[in-house]
């Protein structure tokens, strides 16, 4: 299950379970969508993979008490802001490789 991370791990901008804005890769690292698009150029720092935006779980119960108010969002902050230089190298290294390949 998603964690529903609470920040951007770049720039700690706030993104609550129900944020449109948040992307993350396959290994559930969390940044908005300015990181993402704009810093980062698609490409997760920690793993070179690509972003999707993360999906928003139901805030009221639907459905078989799936929802936050059984599985809450994570309070757990990770904050490690990209090392741009050595992102940049990784950009470069990955310019020819599409997401769904990496």
């Amino acid at each position: 299950m998603l964690e529903l991370r609470p920040t951007c791990e770049h720039c700690n901008t706030p993104l609550p379970p129900d944020s449109p804005d948040a992307r993350i890769c396959s290994y559930e690292c969390t940044f908005c969508a300015h990181c993402a698009d704009t810093v980062l150029g698609h490409t997760c720092p920690n793993c070179g993979g690509g972003f999707v935006p993360r999906p928003i779980r139901p805030a009221r119960n639907w459905k078989n008490g799936n929802f936050l108010g059984n599985d809450p969002a994570s309070t757990v902050v990770k904050y490690r802001p990209a090392d741009l230089a050595a992102h940049a190298e990784l950009l470069a290294q990955l310019a020819d490789v599409p997401a769904q390949a990496r």
